[in-house]
């Protein structure tokens, strides 16, 4: 799995055990019920442009990147409205979106992997990933 900033076009390798965790828990079709004060139903609905939800995470012995790697991440998400692409590399499985770091939720959680901080770049952390698929 890659993630690539769409203006500098640098690319950065994410772990392929991160795993989509809500890929089916969201909807393109919003709607709203609502009655008339006669008791007759009015269901309004459309279909949502963007903001699909792509939450990456793993279990706790897998997704292990270098503390580089964390900050790289961090730095791209403090860049309001940068947009990336993520590419995914699995042999059944090259789907590719365009994405934006979700600052509604925590974008990027990470956690060192030993336990206590690590302060060197080569150093292993866990990390999830929180971003939104928009459009071009």
């Amino acid at each position: 799995m890659k993630l690539i900033d769409q203006v500098t076009l640098e690319e950065l390798l994410l772990p392929n055990d991160l795993l989509w965790s809500d890929e089916f828990d969201w909807s393109p079709v919003e709607a709203t019920n609502t009655y008339t004060l006669t008791g007759s139903l009015i269901i309004e609905q459309g279909t949502k442009q963007a903001g699909r939800p792509i939450s990456l995470s793993a279990e706790p012995d897998m997704a292990f990147v270098t503390r580089a790697t964390v900050q790289t991440l961090r730095n791209w998400a403090a860049i309001a409205g940068r947009k990336f692409k993520l590419v995914f590399q699995y042999p059944s499985d090259t789907r590719q979106f365009l994405v934006v770091f979700n600052h509604a939720d925590e974008p990027i959680s990470a956690e060192p992997v030993k336990g206590f901080p690590g302060h060197e770049s080569n150093d292993w952390f866990r990390i999830s990933l929180k971003f939104l698929e928009v459009t071009v």
